[in-house]
């Protein structure tokens, strides 16, 4: 073979194995990956309890209707979809590669999630100290309880986790060792936080205000 030949076969075999090594046109970081199949998975785990909650409820003649207003369910919406517009400011400026005001954005977005689940456990305890237990309350069957601390409860973790995820993130990247892609994939996991309390709020509250 000449050494014509041999730098011709060189550069074809280079050619293939940058090819082969490049990146396809579609493809996931794994990291983007990995959230997307835990909130597909997450999706099944409320679609059953919620599913199971309206068959339970629709089945049931006496089904207790202890709001009285949709006042502070409103007021823990707004807080919600409004951390949902600040974690949108921060995944932007992260990936405008302003770290200070990507840190502070999601800082705040943390601080907004506190906050809804200061207010939701204030109200559990306003209805504990009504008398509403898990087995027992006193507008109708004890299986209201049971559905609506699951479900809340389920989705006040799920909050509860983003918090910490947002601030040990926040944290991570303002001192270089997370990047903007971090940011990004962790407001995925809490804007579908924020879409579950959306179905949450109608079937929780908005269906059981009292006449």
């Amino acid at each position: 073979m000449s050494e014509a030949d041999l730098s011709i076969h060189a550069q074809v075999s280079r050619e293939h194995a940058n090819a082969t090594m490049a990146e396809p046109a579609f493809s996931i970081p794994a990291k983007k990956m990995a959230m997307w199949l835990f909130i597909i998975a997450d999706t099944a785990t409320f679609t059953g309890c919620l599913f199971a909650y309206g068959f339970t409820r629709n089945g049931t003649p006496n089904w207790p209707r202890p709001f009285e207003s949709y006042t502070n369910a409103a007021i823990m919406t707004f807080i919600l979809l409004t951390s949902s517009l600040t974690m949108l400011v921060a995944i932007r400026e992260a990936l405008l590669g302003e770290k200070g005001k990507a840190f502070r954005w999601v800082m705040i977005t943390a601080l907004l999630g506190a906050v809804f689940a200061v207010l939701h456990i204030r109200e559990w305890i306003g209805l504990i100290d009504r008398g509403m237990t898990i087995f027992h309350n006193p507008w109708g069957t004890p299986l209201f309880g049971a559905f609506f601390f699951g479900i809340t409860g389920l989705h006040l973790l799920h909050v509860t986790g983003g918090v910490i995820a947002l601030v040990a993130v926040g944290i991570s990247y303002n001192r270089g060792r997370y990047q903007a892609d971090d940011i990004e994939i962790t407001g995925l996991y809490w804007h579908f936080v924020d879409l579950v309390w959306m179905f949450v709020v109608p079937l929780m509250y908005l269906l059981n205000l009292s006449h």
